[in-house]
């Protein structure tokens, strides 16, 4: 991401007194708040300093501009994310239970953010921003490097370039099949889930499986 977009998305500047942390927790909370009830492009920044109860001249102190503040919610979001990811394959053994942590990683991700409006707000937003969309693709690559460093350790010799590419590939399209489920009805999202938990567990190491025997 380049300088240009990342002065625009990125946080103005970084609090470092106890009482600026609290503002921008209460700015951040009460955004978060509104892109439930209302969604991001429907959300002001005069709207959001009431809310948090602060100056608006405070708002714009750390953010730039609204896509700034749908950064920061996002980035809060894919640390979670990221950090639940990496404890899961920590203790990972072989390939098939890489598959059945991924598969694990598929309920707990759709149970912990189906109902969840900030979140969906959050990634609605990130979806009509040029800059905030590369948010997502980076994320996907933090989430396909954990995959792919399993299988480095669980089996180095098939570790390759093609592996990287479907590891990257499954990353993405799992956030993807996610937030599709979670605007689904309910009996809907559970065969779609279901149906891509097969896919993953037929077609995601099947070539490396094939290539160790």
């Amino acid at each position: 991401m380049g300088a240009e977009s990342i002065d625009r998305i990125g946080l103005r500047r970084k609090p470092k007194q106890e009482r600026s942390i609290q503002r921008l927790d209460l700015i951040l909370a009460a955004a978060a708040k509104i892109i439930a009830e209302k969604g991001v492009s429907a959300m002001r920044m005069t709207e959001l300093a009431i809310a948090a109860k602060v100056p608006i001249g405070s708002v714009y102190q750390y953010f730039p501009e609204k896509a700034a503040i749908v950064k920061a919610l996002f980035d809060q979001h894919a640390s979670a994310i990221q950090a639940k990811m990496a404890a899961m394959f920590a203790d990972v053994r072989s390939l098939d239970q890489a598959l059945d942590v991924i598969c694990a990683t598929i309920d707990w991700y759709y149970d912990s953010y189906h109902n969840d409006p900030v979140y969906l707000g959050v990634w609605m937003g990130t979806e009509t921003d040029q800059d905030l969309l590369q948010l997502n693709i980076e994320h996907s690559g933090r989430v396909a490097g954990i995959f792919h460093d399993a299988v480095r350790r669980l089996a180095p010799d098939l570790c390759d370039e093609d592996m990287y590419a479907r590891t990257y590939l499954f990353s993405h399209l799992i956030g993807a099949v996610i937030r599709l489920a979670a605007v689904s009805e309910e009996a809907l999202a559970q065969r779609m889930l279901n149906e891509w938990k097969r896919v993953i567990r037929a077609s995601l190491f099947a070539t490396t499986v094939q290539r160790a025997a």
